[in-house]
């Protein structure tokens, strides 16, 4: 008799401790702050203002594009009058640091306008 009420005990402790171990199925009480399964989120979200994220972020980057170009357009512009003035077998520090920055505009442009 003192074997099954000891077995009982047992059950029993074994019963609320796994009770209050268990996760609840609905931590949060309202649905509105149930965070997004892994993997999944907002398609478009949106500003404090209302209008799409998505729509600003392209607007800016178009913005910024549009300024990139210009300087580059300029940046060309000055290299082929340096090299214009320039020796055919001599250019200056000036006229390469210039090509390097045409590069730098032009790649930034581009990964720009690929990462969608």
């Amino acid at each position: 008799m003192k074997l099954l009420f000891y077995r009982c005990a047992v059950l029993l402790a074994l019963a609320a401790l796994l009770s209050m171990a268990s996760p609840q199925q609905y931590p949060y009480p309202n649905q509105d702050t149930i965070p997004p399964a892994p993997g999944q989120h907002d398609p478009d979200p949106k500003l404090p203002n209302g209008k799409s994220q998505r729509d600003a972020i392209l607007k800016q980057e178009h913005e910024q594009n549009l300024k990139d170009a210009a300087q580059l357009t300029v940046l060309t512009r000055e290299l082929q009058d340096d090299l214009e003035k320039e020796d055919a077998h001599v250019l200056s520090l000036a006229t390469l640091k210039k090509i390097d920055e045409i590069d730098k505009l032009a790649k930034k442009i581009r990964s720009r306008l690929r990462h969608d």
